[in-house]
């Protein structure tokens, strides 16, 4: 058993860790010992809790621990150790001063209502306040990055029956997940699996066969199926260029999607194309706004590498680079970030309008109390059960 004094420990309370054997009857017997002397088991993330009430981090750290727990990549590590080290606070700290030292020059013209504040006076409070609502804007920007560093990068296998979306979904994940047949309509709901892709969480998700003809289970797999492919961050579409029309096919297809930018075409079954000719597989005019295109062949792997690399480069464009930037990943985070903007450029114009100075106080401090939250400066019972209700037991 390790002792750990007051101040000292993780908590700040007196804490003691005890070591033992991992079996089973072990670690029973010694529990069943423990709690016979008023001992109850901890909540989720109430040791956290606890060194945060004790002052020994902040909230947004405190988070922080739950998050690097809970990181599937690199990225989402390196993101979560940036704010357990307390780069978030820091940054948030330096607004916060900003802001109080604002709040406190229009309070100081509320005390003397009879010096009105001058055009050149005004004018500085104007760009005082633009700094920092572009300082606090470009953080709440970042929150795009930051869900796919923390929640992953989403992507869909769509297209026809049959036309190798199984068989592509298997290719990625390097292993043989879903059912792969020659007839159509095999996979009549969706699967999901992670992978990690330089560093990045990515889901993948292999979505039922789109086609008109269709049995009413079928049919409802295709409706979760353009439900997930609109939800996904990025499409691949697989268009079986063994067919005679594959390009008409593949314009229709795509002619109704609302976003096709968010597209890449998987030219697939090029093994098939006798004389094969790059030349002749090529996206028709008729469609535009793709992300991408590229042949492939699901049997013999040939372009599977260049899609690959594809992928990667198309998210990896969406990352920030974490060496030199912070990146907001927590929903909470981002709603108090937009609270403190939406007060701030009330503010703003109401110092641009010259309307009463305690209007303009009274904006600014709603704001700072809104990034009080975020560090934990200001808080309620609701927001900690809220935070710590989704750690794990004993964090």
């Amino acid at each position: 058993m390790v002792g750990m004094p007051r101040g000292q420990s993780y908590t700040g309370q007196n804490q003691a860790e005890i070591f033992c054997h991992g079996g089973q009857f072990v670690l029973k017997r010694i529990l069943d010992e423990i709690y016979k002397h008023k001992v109850r088991p901890a909540e989720p993330g109430e040791f956290t809790k606890r060194a945060f009430l004790a002052g020994k981090i902040d909230l947004a750290r405190a988070e922080a621990v739950a998050d690097l727990i809970a990181s599937k990549t690199e990225y989402s590590y390196s993101a979560a150790r940036n704010n357990l080290l307390g780069r978030m606070s820091e940054y948030i700290l330096v607004i916060r001063k900003a802001a109080v030292e604002l709040l406190a020059e229009i309070e100081a013209s509320i005390d003397y209502p009879e010096e009105e504040i001058e055009t050149a006076e005004q004018e500085r409070l104007l760009d005082s306040i633009d700094d920092i609502i572009s300082r606090v804007r470009e953080l709440a920007d970042s929150y795009q990055a930051g869900q796919i560093i923390k929640e992953g990068y989403r992507i869909a296998i769509a297209g026809r029956p049959n036309a190798g979306k199984s068989s592509l979904f298997n290719l990625l994940l390097n292993q043989n997940r879903a059912i792969v047949a020659a007839t159509p309509g095999t996979t009549r709901d969706y699967l999901t699996e992670w992978i990690d892709l330089d560093g990045i969480a990515v889901s993948i998700t292999d979505t039922a066969g789109l086609r008109s003809r269709a049995g009413q289970v079928e049919k409802a797999g295709q409706i979760s199926a353009m439900n997930i492919i609109n939800d996904s961050d990025l499409v691949i579409w697989i268009a079986d260029i063994s067919r005679k029309r594959w390009q008409l096919e593949l314009a229709g297809d795509i002619e109704d999607l609302p976003d096709r930018s968010k597209v890449v075409a998987a030219l697939n079954k090029i093994d098939k194309v006798e004389s094969y000719d790059r030349k002749a597989v090529t996206i028709t005019p008729d469609i535009s706004g793709l992300s991408g295109c590229i042949a492939i062949s699901c049997k013999t792997g040939e372009g599977f590498k260049s899609l690959r690399k594809m992928l990667a480069r198309r998210i990896n464009n969406n990352m920030p680079d974490l060496t030199d930037r912070l990146v907001v990943t927590s929903a909470r985070h981002k709603q108090k970030l937009d609270n403190f903007l939406a007060s701030f450029r009330l503010a703003e114009k109401s110092i641009a309008q010259s309307e009463s100075p305690e209007l303009t106080a009274l904006e600014l401090r709603r704001g700072i109390n809104e990034i009080d939250e975020i560090t934990g400066r200001v808080y309620n019972d609701e927001i900690l059960e809220n935070i710590f209700s989704r750690f794990c037991i004993g964090k």
